[in-house]
């Protein structure tokens, strides 16, 4: 078991593959962070799915459409790029090719992708439960996907 340092800034995620446990980062991106708290305590990933899943580069989630094109009511967020590298267990916004365009939307590194440091506003480390992020079915679209059936902020459990 990882051992939860700060509550407030660590999501817990149940997926249909198992328990994933997420370090926020609000030093580095901290209307990224505010985001996925935000919308973790509304329940809106609750029963999202993965809809894109590349082996050896990332899982995608976060579309309440399940297509890749939607995202929450909220306005898209300003780009918070930083130094931090991206490598496996990276938790990242997508976005479309406007870098202020990032929303609900986010990726999970199964691998090092270092052509997205500086491109992409990192906002968490998963810190336990890599091995289940592993075991997402993969795909572009994914058929029969996984989901997450529940994603809250550890304070709040």
């Amino acid at each position: 078991m990882a051992e939860i340092k700060d509550p407030e800034n660590t999501i817990i995620m149940e997926t249909t593959k198992g328990k994933v446990v997420i370090e926020l980062l609000p030093d580095l991106a901290p209307g990224h962070v505010a985001r996925v708290k935000e919308l973790a305590r509304e329940k809106f990933y609750d029963g999202i799915v993965f809809h894109r899943v590349i082996d050896g580069f990332m899982a995608q989630t976060g579309d309440p459409t399940g297509t890749g094109m939607g995202g929450s009511d909220k306005p898209d967020l300003k780009a918070e790029f930083s130094n931090m590298s991206h490598v496996r267990g990276t938790c990242s916004m997508a976005r479309s090719q406007n870098p202020n365009s990032a929303n609900s939307q986010f990726f999970i590194c199964f691998d090092d992708a270092p052509w997205l440091n500086r491109q992409y506003s990192a906002w968490g480390q998963v810190i336990e439960g890599m091995e289940n992020i592993d075991q997402i079915k993969k795909g572009e679209p994914v058929r029969d996907p996984d989901s997450i059936v529940t994603m809250r902020v550890a304070a709040d459990v």
